[in-house]
């Protein structure tokens, strides 16, 4: 998350963001719920429209499924 939004910002949005695939509830309060913290970013990113291309990461391409 500070990656994509700053150290300051990406503390904000864990704490305040409604998160809708998590009943409205915070990032923060998913996580200490026991979500997988990969779902809980995949939601900010929607949430926020991060384009697809950055949701695994600065400078990270996705895992190929099909590899051994």
């Amino acid at each position: 998350m500070t990656d994509e939004f700053g150290a300051e910002y990406a503390a904000v949005l864990l704490r305040d963001l409604a998160l809708t695939e998590f009943g409205d509830r915070t990032g923060e309060v998913a996580l200490a719920d026991g979500e997988e913290p990969k779902a809980i970013w995949l939601a900010i990113c929607k949430a926020q429209a991060v384009p697809k291309a950055r949701w695994t990461g600065l400078n990270k391409k996705p895992k190929d499924r099909h590899a051994d």
